[in-house]
């Protein structure tokens, strides 16, 4: 397979080198599962542990904030940074540095003896998380070339980051509540170490075309573009002041700098990241589909584990328990995702995705305050096999589309559009829940203003406050806050289903069948590279040719023309 340099020019580089004799490419699939399944695993592991740390701990309101948003927060913002650099150096050996730092930070993390450290190590943990989840994704697209395979691949490899960020509230309720909240850290160590062993024995090295330098100034253009934007929206999820120095500012820093760096890539000759992929209708849209569908459900799913443990009453575990039925349908969709494809092709798959989903988002607003287990799960099976069969889908014609040489910027491109998603939509639909929310609770009988205010803040608010209060004002707080909670939920439903038909209606821009299209990208490429060289050696030929010519007097015209 040949292979461009991120402008699209010269000669391959990224004909994956097996180590070890030739490894299973199935094997090797396995591999990079196992290290996605962990990364996945603390982006969300942590949250049951909150509680424990606070007590341990004994961190300040922001210092907590920081503790639990760090981690993401620096992914997103590293994503293309170590892709493009994976491209350049080497996938592996990112991969393996990756492991390594994941371990380490692991370790600090599991022992901080103040919130400072543990700060400090979910950073590294970020950085880690950044080095090993475009590796993935882009080692997998070298190591299937073959379109039908490779979409088996990231049907499994997109299964498995379902599972990992659905299960890390179940595991971590588990080990919280069995050991103490390091725990949840240490299981990163003994798993890191064997897979930098395996990983170095197993996995094949893979690059794109290094000729020219590494725009290291470009990367942190884009890396502080990613994180002002996410750092902004993520203050707007957390409640902040739509005009304000940490909300609005950041985002138009990083807006502003992203846009510098799209324009600084198109004027380089050998560019990060080739802009003219966005020109590709396929890629583009594959791009957007990924941000729309993150906007519309990952607010929503925080908001329904809310919904089950404040309004149904259900503990930690139990509610980890109660989202399963949306685990295994979406390992389903992806498990089932390559055979969809080539039956429904790229367009009806992504289009039917999100359809199902909005589906079953509009038929989850018929849930109120009793507990419906059934209507439930049956919601959650749709959703989970909508939502997964949408990115699956998204993912794949994004990969597909881009040169092989392009993978880990590409791999980087689509993990940041699935971060960014994943932010704004927590900011936006926890806004349009807030704003559905608070009017319920102006007026309630026997409870004065200043109670109502702060109960307006959130359903979990509202319960502290209420247990201050009067046995008739307490459950007139409780009845309106629980009542004033479910109609925001509804209306948030509401809200996630109109962006998901937005992204179906998206979706009708992606090609119709599975096409070629990577293997015509890389066949473009090597015929331009071809045109190149046939150039060049025509001139090294008529160079060489001229002084012969020279030296015969009296030689036809056309002997030094080829005629």
């Amino acid at each position: 397979m040949s292979g461009t340099t991120a402008s699209g020019r010269g000669r391959t580089g990224g004909i994956p080198r097996h180590t070890g004799g030739g490894v299973n490419r199935w094997t090797v699939l396995t591999v990079l599962c196992v290290s996605l399944l962990f990364v996945a695993l603390d982006t969300t592991i942590l949250y049951v542990a909150v509680p424990s740390i606070t007590e341990d701990l004994r961190p300040g309101p922001v210092e907590l904030l920081w503790i639990v948003d760090i981690y993401p927060l620096i992914a997103a913002s590293l994503l293309i940074l170590f892709g493009t650099l994976g491209d350049r150096v080497g996938r592996r050996r990112v991969l393996l540095l990756g492991y390594g730092l994941f371990a380490l930070a692991s370790a600090a993390a599991a022992l901080a003896p103040n919130p400072q450290t543990l700060m400090a190590a979910r950073a590294l943990l970020g950085i880690g998380g950044a080095m090993i989840m475009p590796a993935t994704l882009s080692i997998l697209r070298q190591v299937f070339p073959d379109r039908r395979e490779r979409a088996v691949a990231i049907g499994v490899w997109s299964a498995v980051a379902a599972v990992g960020a659905a299960v890390g509230p179940v595991l971590g309720g588990f080990l919280v509540e069995n050991f103490w909240w390091g725990s949840v850290f240490l299981i990163n160590i003994p798993m890191m170490a064997a897979m930098f062993l395996i990983g170095r024995w197993l996995l094949p090295e893979s690059r794109g075309e290094h000729n020219g330098p590494w725009d290291l100034v470009g990367a942190v253009i884009a890396a502080l573009g990613v994180l002002g934007i996410v750092f902004g929206v993520k203050r707007l999820g957390s409640g902040a002041p739509v005009v304000g120095v940490s909300t609005l500012l950041p985002i138009v820093v990083g807006t502003a700098l992203l846009i510098l760096f799209v324009r600084r890539q198109g004027r380089r000759t050998h560019p990060l990241i080739d802009v003219r992929l966005f020109a590709r209708p396929a890629f583009g849209t594959s791009i957007g589909c990924i941000v729309l569908a993150m906007l519309a459900l990952v607010g929503l799913q925080l908001i329904a584990v809310q919904y089950l443990q404040l309004v149904l009453g259900l503990s930690p575990l139990a509610t980890g328990l109660r989202m399963l039925p949306l685990v295994f349908s979406a390992m389903a969709a992806g498990l089932t995702g390559s055979k969809l494809l080539q039956a429904l092709g790229p367009r009806v798959m992504v289009v039917g995705g999100f359809a199902l989903t909005a589906i079953a988002v509009v038929s989850l607003t018929a849930l109120g305050s009793e507990n419906h287990f059934w209507q439930l799960s049956l919601g959650f099976v749709l959703l989970g096999f909508g939502f997964q069969s949408t990115l699956f889908g998204a993912y794949e014609s994004m990969l597909s589309e881009a040169p092989a040489a392009q993978a880990g910027g590409a791999a980087a491109l689509g993990e940041t559009a699935y971060q960014l998603g994943a932010g704004i939509g927590v900011a936006l639909l926890g806004s349009v829940m807030n704003a559905a929310y608070a009017p319920g609770l102006n007026r309630v009988s026997g409870v004065s203003d200043r109670a109502s205010h702060s109960a307006s803040h959130s359903l979990g608010e509202a319960y502290k406050v209420a247990a201050g209060l009067g046995e008739h004002a307490r459950q007139a707080l409780r009845v309106a806050a629980r009542d004033a909670f479910i109609h925001g939920l509804r209306v948030t439903l509401v809200a996630s289903a109109v962006l998901l038909l937005v992204g179906a209606g998206i979706a009708l821009r992606l090609p119709r069948r599975a096409a070629e299209s990577a293997e015509r990208a890389d066949a473009e490429a090597a015929a331009e590279e071809g045109a190149v060289a046939a150039v060049e050696g025509g001139a090294v030929a008529a160079a060489e040719e001229g002084p012969v010519a020279a030296g015969c007097e009296g030689a036809p015209a056309s002997a030094s023309t080829g005629r």
